[in-house]
C-alpha cells in the first residue's frame, strides 16, 4: 500500500477592615485610653497575581465609526484579547496580532487583515469587504459582496449572505508564525473552500471560489509607507505564505494523487514545507493538508496492512498529511522520500492504482476527527 522511511535514532482585593481596639474595663478605668491586644505593628496587604494586572481600556480593543483612514493594531497590542470593529467605511484595517474573537458589524467598502483568531470571527451586516483572515471559526450573516482569503480550522459558515468569494490564505509578516502558535491554530488545517451555506436559495449560488491566480495585494493592499504600519514587513507571495497554498475544492487537473504523511519529530513542519517545495517545483499541485492526532486503532483503519509498522510512530504527537496531485506524482514523491527524507519517519503512497484510496482513507478519517 505504501512505503515509509525511518531512522531510530485590575481589580484589587478589598483591604482588610481595621479592627476596633479591644480593651478591658479595668484598663479603661485606669488609663482612660484603649489599648489594643496583641501585635500592634501594621502588616502590608498581600499581593496577588491579579492585583498586578494593568487596567484594560475597552477603547483599545475597538474601532468604531471611522471613515477614509488606515487604522488597526501593531504586533503585541492585543495579545489574545477580544476585538470589535464596527461602523467603518472605506478604511484599511490591519490587525497584526493574535486575538480571542473578533466581531465586525456594519462596515462598508473596507480592506481588512486579521491576524490569527483563537476563536471565531463574525461579520454581520457588512458590504463590499475584502479581507485576509486566519481563525478557528468563520461566520457571516446578512453580508453582501465579500472577497475573503481564508485560513479556517473548521467549516466556514455563511448565513443570509450573497456574493461571497473565497480564496486560500496567502500572507506573511514576521510575527505571523508565532501568532498562529499563540492562537492554537495549525497552518495545515485550512478548510477555506469547504463552505456551508445555512440559507441556500434554489437556483442561485451565494458563494464561489476565486480564480487560483488572484493576487492578494490587488484586493487588500499592503500598508501605506506613510502609515503607522510601515514598519511591518508584509508579503503576499505564495512562496512566503505561512499557510501553504492549496487547491482546495477546485477541480483536480489529474486523476492521480499521492498521500504523504510525516510523523511527529523535531522538524515535522519544516519537512512538510520542504516536501511542498520539492513537489511543486516539479509541477505537482498541493490539494489539501491536515494535522491531526492518531490512536493505534486509527492507524489500523487508515493505513490497514502497513499499520503494524506505523503504530509506534504516532506516540510523539500529531501527524501532518499532504495530498499532492499530478500525472506521475506517486513515483515522484517516492523518489523525493528516498532522496530527501531517507532518515525521516514518513509514509508515502506506493502504487498509483491504490494511492487515491490512501488519500480518501486518511482525509475521511481526519475530517471525522475534526468534526467536519
Amino acid at each position: 500500500m505504501g512505503c515509509f522511511f525511518s531512522k531510530k535514532s485590575k481589580r484589587k482585593s478589598p483591604e482588610k477592615e481595621e479592627r476596633a481596639p479591644t480593651t478591658t474595663s479595668a484598663e479603661t478605668a485606669s488609663t482612660g485610653n484603649a489599648v489594643p491586644l496583641g501585635n500592634n505593628s501594621e502588616e502590608a496587604p498581600k499581593q496577588y497575581s491579579w492585583d498586578k494586572r494593568e487596567k484594560v481600556d475597552p477603547k483599545d480593543y475597538m474601532l468604531t465609526g471611522l471613515k477614509d483612514v488606515t487604522v488597526g493594531r501593531l504586533p503585541g497590542k492585543l495579545n489574545g484579547q477580544q476585538f470589535v470593529i464596527q461602523e467603518c467605511e472605506n478604511c484599511n484595517i490591519y490587525v497584526f496580532d493574535h486575538s480571542a474573537t473578533i466581531t465586525i458589524d456594519d462596515c462598508v467598502n473596507c480592506r481588512i487583515v486579521l491576524g490569527p483568531i483563537k476563536g471565531s470571527v463574525f461579520f454581520r451586516d457588512c458590504k463590499d469587504i475584502k479581507c485576509v483572515v486566519a481563525c478557528q471559526q468563520f461566520r457571516t450573516r446578512d453580508c453582501k459582496k465579500m472577497e475573503v482569503f481564508l485560513c479556517c480550522a473548521t467549516q466556514p459558515i455563511i448565513e443570509s449572505s450573497t456574493g461571497m468569494k473565497f480564496g486560500c490564505f496567502q500572507y506573511y509578516y514576521p510575527e505571523l508564525a508565532f501568532h498562529f502558535k499563540d492562537a492554537g491554530l495549525s497552518i495545515f488545517n485550512n478548510n477555506w473552500s469547504n463552505i456551508h451555506d445555512f440559507t441556500p436559495v434554489s437556483g442561485e449560488t451565494n458563494w464561489s471560489l476565486m480564480p487560483e491566480d488572484s493576487p492578494v495585494l490587488d484586493f487588500v493592499p499592503a500598508p501605506d509607507p506613510e502609515s503607522d504600519f510601515k514598519s511591518v514587513r508584509v508579503s503576499a507571495d505564495p512562496a512566503r505564505s505561512i499557510v501553504p497554498l492549496t487547491k482546495g475544492g477546485r477541480y483536480k487537473d489529474s486523476e492521480e494523487s499521492c498521500l504523504f504523511v510525516f510523523f511527529a519529530g523535531e522538524y515535522t513542519t519544516a519537512n512538510a514545507r520542504k516536501l511542498i517545495d520539492e513537489a511543486t517545483a516539479k509541477g505537482f499541485v498541493l490539494i489539501q493538508t491536515k494535522e491531526v492526532s492518531m490512536r493505534p486503532e486509527d492507524v489500523k483503519r487508515v493505513f490497514q496492512r502497513d499499520a503494524d509498522d506505523l503504530t509506534e510512530w504516532i506516540t510523539k504527537g500529531p501527524v501532518i498529511a499532504l495530498e499532492m496531485n499530478g500525472d506521475g506524482v506517486v513515483e515522484a514523491c517516492k523518489n523525493i522520500a528516498s532522496e530527501v527524507f531517507s532518515r525521516t519517519k514518513l509514509f508515502v503512497s506506493d502504487n498509483k492504482n491504490t494511492s487515491s484510496q490512501d488519500v480518501d482513507n486518511f482525509f475521511n478519517f481526519a475530517d471525522m476527527q475534526m468534526g467536519l
